[in-house]
């Protein structure tokens, strides 16, 4: 039984506790958040006596683990057993050990297992398989982008503290997410210092901009994916971002200009009349990113993308020390010019103001 960690509330409410739970995902917070709920209901019912056991290395003794299962607490008839494995790779024997843990366990035991994100090999193994079927699985999944405002807004008002209704609620929360994206433990204390801050009621935002912090975390993958949304305000942000938090330009641009090049694969793909599944797969691109380059290719001509990918090669000797006749010196100047280029490309879409005469003159600019 697979549930999202934002259902298990009710889940619990409707079904009770199941023998197992797993929970897996990369969002530290929802996470312990899921499982803070399960320990609070096996308290109540209950369940007095805990043990943790984390699972770190190949020789670790599972031993321990399947004896506790069959062993009744020292100070309570039930017993909550927590298992953590960090890497999410419990190995053959551990494989195994978990599959017979399932098959055997006892009355009176109710077991949390931790685990980080996993793929879809791991997900169809049979020692997740087992656990799946012994219990449920707790899915947690991340908030993106376009939900974090959605989100903070729900927190807000289950702490007696929603915002305004209309556009000045959505003004508020679209500039609490802007600082806080991709820090989901950062913006959980921005809500709680919100909460010691004022007393319950209506947050508007002047009230928000005094007190909510710019902590917000990226990636240079996430920064990619601005530049070929089109989101220009949201791109520079995290380039800045980058920059200040002392991240590798090097690798910033290698990032960009691996996107840059297999966009330019693939709209060649595309030319020689290849459909566009199979220009995406030749190019290499799945997932998520699929969606992007099947909004974007149509939209994009191939001159346009030659001078984009020319102007890249051109800041990977800028980004490296070199220099370059038209170009800053600085490698973060480059990256953005580099950037604002992409970005006017993929936020006209191809229309006639992002013809490749245009374009030169705009990377050619000093």
């Amino acid at each position: 039984m697979q549930i999202r960690a934002d259902q298990l509330a009710t889940a619990l409410q409707r079904q009770g506790l199941k023998p197992i739970y797993t929970i897996h995902g990369d969002e530290p917070l929802l996470a312990q958040e899921a499982a803070d709920l399960l320990r609070a209901r096996a308290r109540e019912e209950g369940y007095a006596d805990r043990q943790v056991f984390v699972v770190s290395g190949a020789h670790f003794d599972w031993s321990s683990v399947l004896g506790a299962a069959q062993s009744m607490g020292l100070f309570a008839d039930r017993q909550l057993i927590e298992i953590r494995i960090p890497s999410g790779k419990p190995g053959k024997d551990g494989g195994g050990a978990l599959q017979q843990y399932c098959e055997q366990l006892g009355e009176g035991v109710l077991t949390l297992v931790h685990l980080p994100r996993l793929d879809k090999q791991q997900q169809s193994s049979a020692w997740f398989s087992a656990l799946d079927g012994a219990g449920a699985t707790v899915r947690v999944d991340p908030i993106e982008r376009h939900q974090l405002p959605a989100w903070i807004g729900r927190r807000l008002a289950a702490q007696g503290q929603p915002v305004p209704p209309g556009e000045e609620g959505e003004r508020a929360l679209a500039f609490f997410a802007d600082r806080v994206e991709g820090n989901l433990l950062a913006a959980h204390q921005e809500l709680q210092k919100l909460a010691l801050l004022h007393p319950p009621g209506e947050l508007g935002l002047a009230q928000i901009e005094a007190a909510v912090l710019d902590v917000a975390r990226y990636d240079a993958r996430q920064f990619v994916a601005a530049v070929l949304g089109g989101q220009v305000g949201r791109a520079l942000r995290m380039l800045d971002t980058l920059k200040a938090e002392g991240e590798a330009p090097v690798l910033v641009h290698w990032t960009l200009a691996e996107e840059l090049r297999a966009l330019q694969r693939a709209r060649t793909a595309l030319d020689s009349g290849k459909p566009m599944p199979v220009a995406l797969r030749e190019a290499r691109v799945w997932g998520e990113r699929e969606r992007q380059f099947e909004r974007l290719l149509p939209l994009l001509g191939r001159d346009s993308l030659a001078a984009l990918v020319t102007a890249a090669s051109q800041c990977d000797g800028l980004v490296k020390g070199l220099r370059h006749p038209g170009w800053p010196t600085d490698p973060w100047d480059a990256l953005r010019r580099l950037a604002l280029s992409a970005l006017e490309i993929s936020a006209r879409g191809g229309r006639q103001g992002a013809s490749p005469g245009r374009l030169a003159l705009h990377l050619s600019t000093p």
